[in-house]
């Protein structure tokens, strides 16, 4: 015990930077859990999605058309943070948002939660991370009427 506080006498700044990392850590940490779980794994995801969850697709049409979760709607973020009560429909649903790297998602989960809705989730890395967990995606190809 002694070497420990001979070595912190030594070394004020070195332990108070390990004590602040310690607080700031703690202090997010609990933060997250009092707003409750805002981003899941994409395995997490697909069992959200299997439970009739509305896939809320954040991303660009031009990314959507690229590849994009089965039965996504795809609602570019600029227009759901203007058109919140449209989403009020889904009260009872889980609500997944989805973007390119899960960093609007996180805006936009905080936004719905903000409106009312409380069982809305972000994809945690975004349509990367779902592709990088070897999940399928599906692509908007145009196809020919058949006569």
């Amino acid at each position: 015990m002694d070497t420990y506080l001979e070595f912190a006498a030594n070394h004020t700044l070195l332990v108070s930077a390990l004590l602040f990392s310690f607080l700031l850590v703690l202090f997010t940490e609990l933060r997250r859990k009092s707003q409750g779980i805002t981003n899941i794994e994409p395995q997490d995801a697909v069992k959200l999605i299997n439970a009739d969850a509305v896939v809320l697709d954040l991303r660009s049409s031009e990314a959507f058309a690229r590849g994009h979760i089965v039965n996504a709607k795809n609602i570019p973020s600029d227009e759901l943070t203007a058109n919140q009560d449209k989403y009020k429909k889904y009260k009872s649903r889980p609500i997944l948002a989805v973007c390119d790297a899960g960093v609007a998602s996180s805006r936009a989960v905080d936004t719905l939660r903000k409106a009312g809705l409380e069982n809305v989730y972000g994809l945690k890395g975004g349509i990367a991370a779902w592709t990088q967990a070897n999940l399928p995606l599906v692509t908007a190809k145009k196809t020919k009427n058949k006569k």
